[in-house]
Protein backbone atom coordinates (compact mmCIF):
# COMPACT_ATOMS: atom_id res chain seq x y z
CA UNK A 1 0.00 0.00 0.00
CA UNK A 2 1.25 3.45 -0.97
CA UNK A 3 -0.26 6.66 0.40
CA UNK A 4 -0.34 9.63 -1.96
CA UNK A 5 -1.37 12.86 -0.26
CA UNK A 6 -2.65 15.64 -2.48
CA UNK A 7 -3.97 12.92 -4.81
CA UNK A 8 -6.56 15.27 -6.34
CA UNK A 9 -3.85 17.81 -7.11
CA UNK A 10 -1.84 18.23 -10.29
CA UNK A 11 1.26 16.22 -9.39
CA UNK A 12 -0.50 13.90 -6.93
CA UNK A 13 -3.04 12.83 -9.54
CA UNK A 14 -0.36 12.06 -12.12
CA UNK A 15 1.83 10.18 -9.62
CA UNK A 16 -1.16 8.17 -8.41
CA UNK A 17 -2.14 7.25 -11.95
CA UNK A 18 1.37 6.04 -12.78
CA UNK A 19 1.53 3.93 -9.62
CA UNK A 20 -1.88 2.40 -10.38
CA UNK A 21 -0.90 1.68 -13.97
CA UNK A 22 2.01 -0.42 -12.75
CA UNK A 23 -0.21 -2.32 -10.31
CA UNK A 24 0.36 -0.66 -6.93
CA UNK A 25 -2.38 -0.28 -4.33
CA UNK A 26 -2.87 3.44 -3.75
CA UNK A 27 -4.77 5.30 -1.04
CA UNK A 28 -5.28 8.87 -2.16
CA UNK A 29 -5.66 11.58 0.47
CA UNK A 30 -6.86 15.13 -0.22
CA UNK A 31 -9.04 17.75 1.46
CA UNK A 32 -10.44 19.04 -1.89
CA UNK A 33 -10.06 22.66 -0.80
CA UNK A 34 -11.16 25.60 -2.94
CA UNK A 35 -7.74 27.20 -3.55
CA UNK A 36 -8.69 26.54 -7.17
CA UNK A 37 -11.71 24.98 -8.91
CA UNK A 38 -12.70 21.80 -7.00
CA UNK A 39 -14.42 20.54 -10.17
CA UNK A 40 -11.00 20.02 -11.75
CA UNK A 41 -9.89 18.05 -8.69
CA UNK A 42 -13.02 15.92 -8.83
CA UNK A 43 -12.44 15.24 -12.53
CA UNK A 44 -8.94 13.98 -11.74
CA UNK A 45 -10.31 11.76 -8.96
CA UNK A 46 -12.94 10.34 -11.31
CA UNK A 47 -10.16 9.03 -13.54
CA UNK A 48 -8.31 7.51 -10.60
CA UNK A 49 -11.47 5.78 -9.37
CA UNK A 50 -11.53 3.80 -12.61
CA UNK A 51 -8.65 1.75 -11.18
CA UNK A 52 -9.79 -1.04 -8.84
CA UNK A 53 -6.69 -0.63 -6.66
CA UNK A 54 -7.44 3.03 -5.87
CA UNK A 55 -9.22 4.19 -2.73
CA UNK A 56 -9.74 7.73 -1.50
CA UNK A 57 -10.05 9.52 1.83
CA UNK A 58 -11.19 13.15 1.93
CA UNK A 59 -9.27 14.48 4.91
CA UNK A 60 -6.95 17.36 5.72
CA UNK A 61 -3.42 16.16 6.47
CA UNK A 62 -3.41 18.52 9.45
CA UNK A 63 -6.21 16.52 11.11
CA UNK A 64 -4.03 14.63 13.58
CA UNK A 65 -6.68 12.28 14.94
CA UNK A 66 -8.06 11.15 11.58
CA UNK A 67 -4.65 10.86 9.95
CA UNK A 68 -3.31 8.81 12.84
CA UNK A 69 -6.29 6.49 12.48
CA UNK A 70 -5.77 6.10 8.74
CA UNK A 71 -2.07 5.28 9.19
CA UNK A 72 -2.87 2.73 11.90
CA UNK A 73 -5.63 1.09 9.85
CA UNK A 74 -3.82 0.96 6.50
CA UNK A 75 -0.13 0.63 7.58
CA UNK A 76 1.34 1.91 4.29
CA UNK A 77 4.75 0.69 3.19
CA UNK A 78 5.60 3.95 1.43
CA UNK A 79 4.24 7.49 1.42
CA UNK A 80 4.38 10.16 -1.30
CA UNK A 81 3.50 13.43 0.42
CA UNK A 82 2.44 16.03 -2.12
CA UNK A 83 -0.35 17.79 -0.21
CA UNK A 84 0.56 21.39 0.55
CA UNK A 85 -0.65 24.95 0.30
CA UNK A 86 0.96 25.98 -2.96
CA UNK A 87 1.73 29.37 -4.48
CA UNK A 88 4.34 32.01 -3.69
CA UNK A 89 2.09 35.05 -4.16
CA UNK A 90 -0.81 33.58 -2.18
CA UNK A 91 1.55 33.23 0.80
CA UNK A 92 1.84 37.02 0.96
CA UNK A 93 -1.85 37.37 1.77
CA UNK A 94 -2.71 34.06 3.47
CA UNK A 95 0.35 33.17 5.59
CA UNK A 96 -1.44 30.98 8.13
CA UNK A 97 -2.65 28.65 5.38
CA UNK A 98 1.01 27.75 4.85
CA UNK A 99 1.86 27.03 8.47
CA UNK A 100 -1.34 25.02 8.91
CA UNK A 101 -0.82 22.83 5.84
CA UNK A 102 2.91 22.84 5.15
CA UNK A 103 4.22 22.75 8.72
CA UNK A 104 1.53 21.20 10.91
CA UNK A 105 0.35 18.94 8.09
CA UNK A 106 3.88 17.75 7.37
CA UNK A 107 4.49 16.99 11.04
CA UNK A 108 1.31 14.88 11.04
CA UNK A 109 2.67 12.90 8.08
CA UNK A 110 6.05 12.42 9.75
CA UNK A 111 4.38 11.15 12.92
CA UNK A 112 2.17 8.78 10.94
CA UNK A 113 5.18 7.42 9.08
CA UNK A 114 7.09 6.95 12.32
CA UNK A 115 4.20 5.14 13.98
CA UNK A 116 3.97 2.47 11.28
CA UNK A 117 7.67 2.35 10.39
CA UNK A 118 7.30 3.20 6.68
CA UNK A 119 10.00 2.05 4.30
CA UNK A 120 10.31 5.42 2.56
CA UNK A 121 8.75 8.88 2.75
CA UNK A 122 9.10 10.96 -0.43
CA UNK A 123 7.85 14.54 -0.11
CA UNK A 124 7.55 17.65 -2.26
CA UNK A 125 10.01 20.42 -1.65
CA UNK A 126 10.46 23.27 -4.12
CA UNK A 127 13.01 25.14 -6.20
CA UNK A 128 11.87 28.21 -4.25
CA UNK A 129 14.08 27.10 -1.33
CA UNK A 130 17.07 28.54 -3.22
CA UNK A 131 15.63 31.99 -2.53
CA UNK A 132 18.17 34.79 -2.92
CA UNK A 133 20.90 32.46 -4.27
CA UNK A 134 22.27 33.68 -7.60
CA UNK A 135 24.87 31.02 -8.46
CA UNK A 136 23.34 28.81 -11.13
CA UNK A 137 22.49 26.10 -11.83
CA UNK A 138 21.08 25.57 -8.35
CA UNK A 139 22.68 22.57 -6.66
CA UNK A 140 21.56 20.50 -3.69
CA UNK A 141 25.04 21.11 -2.27
CA UNK A 142 24.32 24.87 -2.00
CA UNK A 143 23.33 26.58 1.22
CA UNK A 144 19.62 27.59 1.24
CA UNK A 145 19.44 29.93 4.22
CA UNK A 146 17.86 32.92 2.45
CA UNK A 147 14.27 32.18 1.34
CA UNK A 148 12.34 35.13 -0.12
CA UNK A 149 8.76 33.94 0.52
CA UNK A 150 6.97 32.24 3.38
CA UNK A 151 6.10 29.39 1.00
CA UNK A 152 9.81 28.80 0.41
CA UNK A 153 10.50 28.98 4.14
CA UNK A 154 7.91 26.27 4.85
CA UNK A 155 9.48 24.02 2.21
CA UNK A 156 12.93 24.44 3.73
CA UNK A 157 11.36 23.71 7.12
CA UNK A 158 10.01 20.44 5.68
CA UNK A 159 13.52 19.38 4.70
CA UNK A 160 14.82 20.18 8.19
CA UNK A 161 11.95 18.32 9.85
CA UNK A 162 12.49 15.29 7.61
CA UNK A 163 16.16 15.20 8.49
CA UNK A 164 15.29 15.24 12.18
CA UNK A 165 13.09 12.15 11.79
CA UNK A 166 15.70 10.41 9.64
CA UNK A 167 18.22 11.06 12.42
CA UNK A 168 16.03 10.19 15.39
CA UNK A 169 14.16 7.18 14.01
CA UNK A 170 16.21 5.96 11.04
CA UNK A 171 13.27 6.84 8.75
CA UNK A 172 14.34 7.02 5.09
CA UNK A 173 13.18 10.38 3.68
CA UNK A 174 13.73 12.05 0.31
CA UNK A 175 12.78 15.62 -0.54
CA UNK A 176 12.21 16.58 -4.18
CA UNK A 177 12.77 20.18 -5.23
CA UNK A 178 10.39 20.61 -8.16
CA UNK A 179 11.12 23.29 -10.76
CA UNK A 180 8.05 25.03 -12.31
CA UNK A 181 5.90 22.04 -13.24
CA UNK A 182 3.48 22.29 -16.18
CA UNK A 183 1.42 20.03 -18.42
CA UNK A 184 -2.04 18.45 -18.87
CA UNK A 185 -4.32 18.55 -15.81
CA UNK A 186 -2.24 21.44 -14.44
CA UNK A 187 -3.16 24.05 -11.85
CA UNK A 188 -5.30 26.99 -13.03
CA UNK A 189 -3.30 29.43 -10.87
CA UNK A 190 -0.06 28.73 -12.76
CA UNK A 191 1.30 30.77 -15.67
CA UNK A 192 0.69 28.39 -18.57
CA UNK A 193 -2.95 27.89 -17.59
CA UNK A 194 -3.55 31.63 -17.17
CA UNK A 195 -1.75 32.50 -20.40
CA UNK A 196 -3.69 29.92 -22.42
CA UNK A 197 -7.03 31.05 -21.03
CA UNK A 198 -6.23 34.71 -21.65
CA UNK A 199 -4.91 34.28 -25.19
CA UNK A 200 -7.89 32.18 -26.24
CA UNK A 201 -10.25 34.80 -24.77
CA UNK A 202 -8.44 37.65 -26.52
CA UNK A 203 -7.57 39.22 -23.17
CA UNK A 204 -4.29 40.76 -22.02
CA UNK A 205 -2.09 38.48 -19.94
CA UNK A 206 0.02 39.80 -17.07
CA UNK A 207 3.72 39.14 -17.68
CA UNK A 208 5.87 39.90 -14.65
CA UNK A 209 9.39 41.35 -14.69
CA UNK A 210 8.57 42.47 -18.25
CA UNK A 211 8.93 38.86 -19.42
CA UNK A 212 12.58 38.64 -18.39
CA UNK A 213 11.99 35.92 -15.82
CA UNK A 214 13.92 32.73 -16.54
CA UNK A 215 12.36 29.43 -15.49
CA UNK A 216 13.34 25.78 -15.69
CA UNK A 217 9.89 24.69 -16.87
CA UNK A 218 9.55 20.94 -16.23
CA UNK A 219 6.96 18.74 -17.91
CA UNK A 220 4.71 16.71 -15.63
CA UNK A 221 5.67 13.30 -17.08
CA UNK A 222 9.32 14.02 -16.26
CA UNK A 223 8.37 14.97 -12.71
CA UNK A 224 6.39 11.75 -12.29
CA UNK A 225 9.21 9.61 -13.66
CA UNK A 226 11.60 11.18 -11.18
CA UNK A 227 9.20 10.69 -8.26
CA UNK A 228 8.63 7.01 -9.04
CA UNK A 229 12.30 6.22 -9.51
CA UNK A 230 13.22 7.94 -6.27
CA UNK A 231 10.36 6.25 -4.40
CA UNK A 232 11.73 2.84 -5.38
CA UNK A 233 15.20 3.67 -3.99
CA UNK A 234 15.11 4.58 -0.29
CA UNK A 235 18.25 6.42 0.80
CA UNK A 236 20.82 5.12 3.25
CA UNK A 237 23.20 7.16 5.34
CA UNK A 238 26.45 8.40 3.83
CA UNK A 239 29.35 7.16 5.99
CA UNK A 240 31.64 9.75 4.39
CA UNK A 241 29.49 12.69 5.51
CA UNK A 242 31.61 15.08 7.57
CA UNK A 243 30.10 17.28 10.28
CA UNK A 244 33.15 19.56 10.09
CA UNK A 245 32.32 20.28 6.43
CA UNK A 246 28.61 19.44 6.19
CA UNK A 247 27.12 18.77 2.76
CA UNK A 248 23.47 19.99 2.66
CA UNK A 249 22.58 17.38 0.01
CA UNK A 250 23.51 14.34 2.10
CA UNK A 251 23.67 13.08 5.66
CA UNK A 252 24.91 10.32 7.94
CA UNK A 253 21.15 9.64 8.34
CA UNK A 254 18.98 8.00 5.60
CA UNK A 255 18.10 11.39 4.10
CA UNK A 256 18.46 12.91 0.63
CA UNK A 257 17.20 15.88 -1.37
CA UNK A 258 17.12 16.07 -5.18
CA UNK A 259 16.36 18.69 -7.79
CA UNK A 260 13.91 17.67 -10.51
CA UNK A 261 14.09 20.24 -13.29
CA UNK A 262 14.32 20.30 -17.05
CA UNK A 263 17.87 21.77 -16.83
CA UNK A 264 17.15 23.81 -19.98
CA UNK A 265 15.76 27.12 -18.66
CA UNK A 266 13.94 29.52 -20.97
CA UNK A 267 12.98 33.16 -20.72
CA UNK A 268 9.30 33.71 -19.97
CA UNK A 269 8.81 35.61 -23.24
CA UNK A 270 10.15 32.63 -25.20
CA UNK A 271 7.78 30.36 -23.27
CA UNK A 272 4.89 32.63 -24.29
CA UNK A 273 6.03 32.64 -27.92
CA UNK A 274 6.04 28.82 -27.91
CA UNK A 275 2.48 28.90 -26.57
CA UNK A 276 1.48 31.37 -29.31
CA UNK A 277 2.79 28.95 -31.94
CA UNK A 278 0.85 26.04 -30.45
CA UNK A 279 -2.37 28.07 -30.25
CA UNK A 280 -1.91 29.82 -33.56
CA UNK A 281 -2.74 33.11 -31.84
CA UNK A 282 -0.79 36.15 -30.65
CA UNK A 283 -0.78 37.19 -27.02
CA UNK A 284 -1.70 40.65 -25.79
CA UNK A 285 0.82 41.24 -23.04
CA UNK A 286 0.58 43.57 -20.05
CA UNK A 287 4.23 43.86 -18.99
CA UNK A 288 4.50 44.20 -15.21
CA UNK A 289 7.30 44.68 -12.65
CA UNK A 290 8.57 41.73 -10.63
CA UNK A 291 6.32 40.68 -7.75
CA UNK A 292 7.39 40.35 -4.09
CA UNK A 293 8.59 36.83 -3.33
CA UNK A 294 9.50 36.04 -6.96
CA UNK A 295 13.02 35.17 -8.06
CA UNK A 296 14.32 36.24 -11.46
CA UNK A 297 15.89 32.97 -12.56
CA UNK A 298 15.79 29.25 -11.76
CA UNK A 299 17.92 26.49 -13.26
CA UNK A 300 18.34 22.98 -11.90
CA UNK A 301 21.53 20.98 -11.60
CA UNK A 302 20.13 17.43 -11.89
CA UNK A 303 23.41 15.53 -11.80
CA UNK A 304 22.63 14.11 -8.34
CA UNK A 305 19.26 12.79 -9.53
CA UNK A 306 20.83 11.25 -12.62
CA UNK A 307 23.60 9.67 -10.57
CA UNK A 308 21.14 8.22 -8.05
CA UNK A 309 18.32 6.94 -10.27
CA UNK A 310 19.60 7.17 -13.85
CA UNK A 311 17.09 9.76 -15.02
CA UNK A 312 17.28 13.31 -16.38
CA UNK A 313 14.14 15.24 -17.46
CA UNK A 314 14.22 15.81 -21.23
CA UNK A 315 10.79 16.87 -22.57
CA UNK A 316 11.12 19.95 -24.79
CA UNK A 317 9.09 23.09 -24.14
CA UNK A 318 7.42 22.82 -27.55
CA UNK A 319 6.33 19.21 -26.96
CA UNK A 320 5.15 19.91 -23.43
CA UNK A 321 3.13 23.00 -24.32
CA UNK A 322 1.60 21.24 -27.33
CA UNK A 323 0.40 18.40 -25.06
CA UNK A 324 -1.04 20.90 -22.57
CA UNK A 325 -2.89 22.85 -25.27
CA UNK A 326 -4.39 19.64 -26.66
CA UNK A 327 -5.63 18.67 -23.18
CA UNK A 328 -6.90 22.18 -22.39
CA UNK A 329 -8.97 22.41 -25.57
CA UNK A 330 -10.42 18.95 -24.99
CA UNK A 331 -11.23 19.48 -21.29
CA UNK A 332 -12.78 22.92 -21.76
CA UNK A 333 -14.32 22.03 -25.16
CA UNK A 334 -12.54 24.83 -27.02
CA UNK A 335 -13.07 24.71 -30.78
Amino acid sequence: MIFVTGAAGFIGFNVSRRLLERGDDVLGIDNINDYYDPKLKQARLALLREFPKFRFEQVDVGDRERMAGIFKRETPKRVVHLAAQAGVRYSLTHPFAYTDSNITGFLTILEGCRAVNVEHLVYASSSSVYGANTKQPFSEHDNIDHPVSLYAATKKANELMAHTYSHLYGMPTTGLRFFTVYGPWGRPDMALFKFTRGILAGESIQVFNHGKMIRDFTYIDDIVEGVIRVLDRPPSGDPAWDGANPDPARSYAPYRVFNIGNNKPVQLLDFIHALERCLGMKAKMDLMPIQPGDVISTMADVSELERAVGFRPNTSIEDGIRAFVKWYKSYYEVR
